[in-house]
C-alpha cells in the first residue's frame, strides 16, 4: 500500500537514528516501528482513587412535593417570595 505520511520532527529524528543503526530503508523502519506498536499490548490506565461524598441529614422535609417550585417557595417563604 502506498500512502503519504507526514512525520513530526522528533519522530523523523528517531526514525533516522533507527535507519542508521540497522542500515535499513525508511519503509523498513516505519513498518518495523508500526508492527511493534500494533503488537504491544495496551497498558491499562492507572487506577484512580474513587471519590465519595458522605451523606448528610438535612432534617425533616418541610414540603412533601418538589414538582412545582413556585408552591415550594410559597410554602417556605410565604406568598411574597418573588
Amino acid at each position: 500500500m502506498r500512502t503519504t505520511l507526514t512525520l513530526d520532527d522528533d519522530v523523523a529524528v528517531q526514525l533516522n537514528r533507527l535507519r542508521a543503526e540497522k542500515r535499513i530503508t525508511l519503509k523498513e523502519a516505519v513498518n518495523t516501528i508500526l508492527r511493534r506498536g500494533l503488537a504491544a499490548p495496551e497498558k491499562p490506565s492507572a487506577a484512580k482513587k474513587r471519590f465519595r461524598t458522605e451523606g448528610l441529614s438535612a432534617g425533616e422535609i418541610l414540603v412533601p412535593n418538589f414538582d412545582n417550585i413556585g408552591e415550594v417557595l410559597a410554602e417556605l417563604e410565604g406568598e411574597d417570595y418573588k
